[in-house]
């Protein structure tokens, strides 16, 4: 896995994108991390130090995997620069499929037959007494 810096990492992400326009898919995944070992973490831990956690960007079409480590104040850029890229490349995307209004309305608007009204019983047994 190639670890780029954040512009470098857009610009291979939109070529991913275009790549697979026609067929294939692009996964990302986004998750907080350290980018350090367990037991570094431990240590650092006992010691008293501060860990600092970034987010780490992973990005995939199935034959190249990208990624990159962003840091907490470098954020909110990365964000807004990967929504640009996110829109660009939507138009490949399914409409999704509704049922029509009017259908639904006249369904509605149809009474229900009322239900049929029982019968009383009248089998009661009578009582022997004479």
């Amino acid at each position: 896995m190639v670890l780029l810096k954040a512009d470098p990492f857009l610009s291979e992400l939109t070529n991913m994108y275009e790549r697979s326009t026609e067929k294939g898919s692009v996964w990302v995944t986004m998750k907080r991390s350290s980018l350090k070992c367990a037991a570094r973490l431990k240590k650092m831990e006992k010691k008293g130090q501060t860990v600092e956690y970034m987010c780490l960007v992973r990005a995939t079409d199935g034959k190249r995997n990208i990624s990159t480590s962003l840091a907490a104040k470098d954020y909110a850029k990365f964000q807004a620069s990967y929504a640009l890229v996110l829109k660009a490349h939507m138009h490949a995307l399914k409409k999704r499929e509704r049922k029509d209004r009017k259908k639904t309305v006249e369904a509605e608007k149809v009474p229900e037959k009322e239900p049929k009204k029982q019968k009383k019983s009248s089998s009661k047994k009578s009582s022997g007494s004479k």
